[in-house]
């Protein structure tokens, strides 16, 4: 028997595989095309690899400690604070360790939140033990600062000690700031004040952290990952700064603060966003001066990946961006609901966020590795590449006076606005595929079940004597689902929703393959596509679309079929009363005579889909 040291004896009867030797079988596979046409690039214009060698002496990078899982946190956001009383004890007796109070007006409470109010936070938290081990993380926002004092007084008042309390209290003024595109007051001022504030909960025995460098406002604006990273750094420096300026010693310092992320469904780039901040962090407390102490990240799902339509594909959307933070090393993760670009969610919506993470953690044993991606080639590769592009972001935030002074000159907006333009135009074209929405949408779906609540209403907040461009959050879903709602308005005034009649030309061998692609390309604009039977009479397939009632048509076959059928059938769709009549490819060489003989526009893969639906309702009227 061979010990565990020697080559298995298959191995050795097969030459080594080199990277080289990789490369030729490829280069034959792609006859002269170029090699880069098989490398990906990121948002942030980094390249993605087909393949990588392994990671040779690669740091495993400190985040939770060795077997430690996150915490499952569940967002409490319910206007009313007795249900969301309700909903906190449910959460906490089937699974969760932690609950995100979400007030309204804060980032990320996304049109709902607690009513902020001392006599809410209270009835709110009834019955729970706050110092048995359950984290609480505040959502606050300027209107609702007052909370973290009011909670101080809840402790006092129930004489638990905030020593024994695990609470993050969320003091984010300049993520507020960004999101509302103004500030009552500059930096210098807000910083005044901001230092003193924090540094109060320490005083009090509170262990913190207290104040949150958020990124979710880049991610949900749009942005790029080495954006957010780098809007992270700039304003956890910020806080730095302020404390330092306050008092605090920045070894302290240091402790009170800690970074919120979006985790979306791009596995990889989630995992080494994680991972990257890491680096950068201990980059940052390096040059302090600091000996790098591990920072504390919160992860929440992303809002922009949401989906309003086929709403249940946004669990598998949150169940991989929970396994990509959880690999990459979150602390605390919070799952928000399929339904909630919806509405506000039902207890259905609220256990399916909960379960998802006790399945990761219970069943799949995420938490038993230490940092999982620790060789791996390709995520070590991509930890790298955005630590390096996120801290050239960062070092220019710097040199503009920091984050509000950039947030003021427009310099973090003008950046996030290009990626989302590209992004934009990638979704657009359906290259950025969102499945259910601009990709094999489901016109019949059943209606999800959401709580009736009304928001709460928060009064103004100060004078906007510092205006910039605001990173409002948004859903890249909506131009597509804005089309599903036009198709449901039109669904509800007349019975029937716009149609499209499937004009397939030849066998099922023919058409198959182009009618799937024209039904999931006018559905995903609410445009019912009815299928032909197929066939080489233009009168009988001319006839089918006139007995359909569809207000467009649409031809799919073959390119060789289309050579012989396409121009004799667009004319005799023509005179059957057809308006505007689609073909489905490239028309090539024959463009200018399918044109003629009637074809008004050609449906293509990477085409700009929006624009074509937009036009086809048009067309409808």
């Amino acid at each position: 028997m061979p010990s565990e040291t020697d080559d298995l004896p298959l191995a050795r009867e097969f030459p080594p595989a080199t990277h080289d030797d990789w490369k030729k079988l490829v280069d034959s596979v792609l006859k002269g095309a170029a090699f880069e046409k098989l490398v990906g690039k990121t948002y942030d214009g980094l390249p993605i690899a087909p393949i990588y060698s392994r990671a040779k002496d690669s740091p495993v990078v400190a985040g939770r400690a060795n077997s430690m899982p996150w915490q499952i946190i569940q967002r409490v956001d319910h206007p009313d604070a007795s249900a969301a009383n309700t909903q906190a004890l449910t959460d906490l007796k089937n699974g969760a360790n932690g609950l995100a109070l979400s007030f309204a007006g804060a980032n990320g409470a996304y049109g709902f939140g607690l009513e902020p109010s001392a006599a809410a936070l209270e009835r709110a938290l009834e019955g729970i033990y706050l110092d048995a081990g359950i984290a609480i993380e505040f959502q606050i926002g300027p209107q609702t600062r007052d909370i973290p004092q009011h909670f101080a007084a809840l402790l006092a008042r129930h004489n638990v000690a905030p020593a024994n309390v695990d609470a993050r209290f969320g003091f984010d003024p300049i993520g507020a700031g960004a999101v509302w595109g103004n500030s009552p007051y500059s930096w210098a001022e807000i910083a005044k004040f901001f230092g003193p504030s924090v540094a109060q909960f320490a005083t009090l025995g509170f262990k913190g952290p207290y104040a949150v460098a958020d990124g979710r406002i880049i991610h949900d604006a749009g942005g790029s990952e080495a954006q957010e990273l780098a809007f992270v750094l700039a304003v956890g420096v910020a806080y730095l700064r302020a404390l330092e300026e306050a008092g605090v010693g920045l070894e302290t310092a240091q402790r009170m603060i800690y970074a919120r992320l979006s985790a979306d469904a791009d596995q990889f780039l989630t995992m080494a966003k994680f991972r990257a901040l890491r680096v950068l962090w201990a980059h940052v407390a390096r040059a302090c001066g600091l000996v790098p102490q591990p920072l504390f990240i919160a992860a929440d799902t992303a809002w922009r990946m949401l989906t309003q339509r086929d709403p249940y594909v946004n669990v598998l959307r949150a169940t991989i961006a929970t396994f990509a933070a959880g690999l990459g090393g979150a602390n605390s993760i919070t799952v928000l609901p399929h339904t909630l670009a919806l509405g506000l969610p039902d207890p259905f919506a609220r256990r399916i966020a909960r379960n998802a993470q006790i399945i990761l953690l219970e069943e799949s044993n995420l938490d038993k590795v230490t940092d999982p991606a620790a060789g791996s080639g390709g995520i070590e590769s991509l930890t790298a590449e955005l630590s390096k592009a996120a801290w050239s972001l960062f070092q220019e935030i710097e040199k503009t006076g920091g984050a509000f002074a950039a947030l003021e000159r427009n310099l973090i907006q003008d950046k996030v606005a290009a990626v989302r333009a590209a992004r934009d135009k990638n979704i657009t074209r359906r290259k950025d595929v969102l499945t259910g929405a601009s990709e094999f949408p489901n016109l019949h779906e059943a209606p999800v079940t959401l709580l009736d609540a009304k928001p709460a209403t928060l009064a103004p907040y100060g004078e906007a004597k510092f205006t910039f461009k605001a990173l409002a959050p948004v859903r890249l879903a909506e131009p597509f689902e804005r089309l599903r709602d036009k198709s449901d308005t039109l669904l509800a005034a007349r019975g029937a929703r716009p149609r499209v009649f499937l004009a397939n030309l030849g066998t099922a061998a023919d058409f198959t393959a182009r009618a799937t692609f024209a039904k999931s390309f006018f559905e995903t604009g609410g445009i019912e596509a009815l299928d032909g039977d197929g066939g080489s009479d233009p009168a009988a397939i001319a006839a089918a679309f006139k007995a359909s009632k569809a207000e467009l048509v649409c031809l799919c076959s073959s390119d060789k079929i289309y050579a012989d059928l396409a121009a004799t059938t667009a004319q005799a769709l023509q005179a059957a009363g057809a308006r505007h009549i689609y073909l489905a490819g490239r028309p090539g060489e024959l463009e200018a005579a399918w044109l003629a003989a009637g074809v008004s526009e050609f449906i293509i893969a990477g085409g700009d889909a929006l624009a074509a639906l937009n036009a086809a309702y048009d067309s409808i009227g």
